[in-house]
């Protein structure tokens, strides 16, 4: 035995068990507004917790961990403590850099770890009911990482890579959004090109309710939303722009998905499809420090909640390599792939 390599592998594990604690904390302060309070300046544990309404001994020990762990520094003459507008900058507002939500999102999953060791020992998976009761006991939504990214990066991001997507939406173009969740893209989307009509579509009937309701609040006449099986959409009628946000990995039958986008765009349509930037290869994802996050992401949601449907279970590591040929075998001749936002996405732009 190597008792350096040990010895480095203990580090390691400490390490890793320190962040996962660490995670539920920071999903504590995004959800009681602790972050956001901080942010406001230096204060004793006594000032911030009557900033945020919260009990002060509580406040107190979950900024011993802050502190320690380095999220916040501490005076022990003035007894304050102070959030760096460098870590606040990550950790609250509004943007797309606010990573907060995703300790939520982390905090939600562990809810149906219990469903997962049982499929791994008589398969199945975990469906998307679980996940939807775990969310709500975590006090988590779907779809609550990407609500921001789309608020900020939909329009000036993802579509501004796609060369004349945003002039024709502006013209007014007929776009379908696959796998649409809480339907934010859709809402946003149609606020931005009030000449285009968009519709959403979802398997889960609880997501479309919260799509509609966000759209009747905000007022919007050509946003729709209905519940429906990708895996079944009818080639008609054609639509000028067939979209999907890390969602084509979901489905139960993502080969047969892609056939059916293919056949329901209109002649001169594109089908813009954001996932995963990851080689299909295990190897050479070795040293990516986005691929632990991602595998262990594709494990816990994406692979499941296929697999419950006795789907095929491609997992959100599918990989460029194997998308390519997929988006082949549905018959799109021209597949152009760019660069997104977001480091762990890309973008697929495919033609007839």
């Amino acid at each position: 035995m190597d008792d350096d390599r040990r010895r480095a592998f203990a580090g390691k594990l400490l390490s890793t068990s320190t962040g996962g604690a660490l995670t539920l904390l920071i999903s504590l302060g995004h959800r009681t507004g602790l972050f956001e309070a901080a942010a406001g300046g230096p204060a004793t544990s006594e000032a911030l917790a009557a900033r945020a309404g919260l009990r002060e001994r509580y406040v107190r020990e979950w900024l011993g961990a802050m502190v320690t762990g380095g999220f916040f520094t501490y005076e022990p003459e003035s007894r304050e403590y102070t959030l760096p507008p460098e870590h606040a900058v990550l950790l609250t507002g509004d943007t797309a850099a606010n990573l907060a939500p995703t300790a939520s999102m982390l905090r939600g999953f562990a809810g149906v770890l219990p469903g997962l060791e049982r499929a791994f020992e008589t398969g199945g998976g975990v469906s998307h009911e679980e996940f939807a009761a775990s969310f709500e006991a975590a006090g988590a939504r779907f779809g609550d990482t990407w609500r921001q990214i789309y608020d900020e990066q939909l329009v000036d991001g993802f579509f501004a890579v796609v060369p004349g997507l945003n002039d024709r939406l502006t013209a007014g173009a007929s776009l379908l959004d696959l796998g649409c969740g809480t339907g934010h893209a859709v809402n946003v989307a149609a606020q931005a090109f009030p000449s285009s009509r968009f519709l959403g579509i979802d398997i889960s009937e609880q997501v479309i309710a919260m799509a509609e309701a966000e759209r009747d609040e905000l007022g919007l006449g050509n946003a729709a939303f209905a519940v429906g099986d990708a895996a079944r959409l009818p080639a008609q009628p054609g639509f000028d722009v067939i979209t999907a946000f890390d969602s084509v990995h979901d489905q139960h039958s993502p080969q047969e998905v892609l056939r059916r986008i293919r056949a329901a765009l209109a002649p001169d349509g594109v089908f813009v499809m954001v996932d995963a930037k990851f080689s299909s290869h295990l190897e050479n994802n070795v040293g990516n420090p986005l691929a632990p996050l991602c595998y262990s992401i594709s494990l816990i949601y994406c692979t499941s909640v296929s697999l419950a449907e006795g789907g095929a279970g491609l997992g959100a590591m599918w990989g460029t390599e194997l998308a390519g040929r997929m988006l082949a075998e549905a018959g799109f001749g021209r597949v152009e792939v760019y660069d997104s936002p977001r480091p762990q996405n890309c973008v697929y732009v495919c033609r007839a």
